[in-house]
C-alpha cells in the first residue's frame, strides 16, 4: 500500500470522525434548544387566557429545528460517503429528537387554537348571560312553553 492511500484513509477516517462528531453536537443543540420541563408545567398566570399565552411561549422549539436539520445534513452526508461504521445509533437519536420537536410543535398549535378559542367562547357566553339577565320575561316564556 502506498503512502498515498494510506494518508487518503486516515485522513477519510478523521473526516468520519468529525462528521460523527457534528452530527452528535448539532443533536445535542437541538435537545438544548428544546424547552425545559418545568418552563411547560408551571406557569404563573392570573386567568386562563394568561396560562394559555405562557404555555405558547414555553413550547417555542427555538433553533432546534435548525439544528436537527444540521445533525440530518451531517449524518446523509456521512452516510452516503459510507464514512460511518454504525450509525443505527445516530438514526435513532435522529429520529427520536425530530418526533420529540414534532410533538411540541403539535402541543404549540393545539395551545394556539386554544388562545384564540377561549376569549370567543367567553365573549359568547358573555353575550348569552347579557340576553337572559335583559330579558328575563324570554326566560319565563320558555319556562311556561316547556311546561305546557
Amino acid at each position: 500500500m502506498s503512502q498515498s492511500t494510506l494518508d487518503d484513509d486516515e485522513l477519510f477516517g478523521e473526516a468520519a470522525s468529525e462528521m460523527r462528531s457534528d452530527v452528535e453536537a448539532s443533536l445535542a443543540a437541538a435537545r438544548e434548544a428544546l424547552p425545559e420541563a418545568d418552563d411547560i408545567w408551571d406557569v404563573d398566570a392570573d386567568n386562563t387566557l394568561g396560562v394559555l399565552n405562557a404555555l405558547n411561549s414555553a413550547l417555542d422549539v427555538g433553533d432546534a429545528r435548525d439544528n436537527l436539520r444540521d445533525a440530518k445534513k451531517w449524518y446523509t452526508m456521512g452516510e452516503r460517503a459510507d464514512a460511518f461504521e454504525d450509525a443505527d445509533d445516530l438514526a435513532a437519536d435522529i429520529e427520536a429528537v425530530e418526533d420529540l420537536i414534532e410533538d411540541v410543535e403539535s402541543a404549540s398549535e393545539q395551545v394556539g387554537d386554544l388562545t384564540s378559542t377561549i376569549p370567543q367562547l367567553r365573549g359568547a357566553l358573555e353575550d348569552a348571560a347579557e340576553e337572559s339577565e335583559a330579558d328575563p320575561e324570554a326566560d319565563a316564556d320558555s319556562s311556561a312553553e316547556a311546561e305546557a
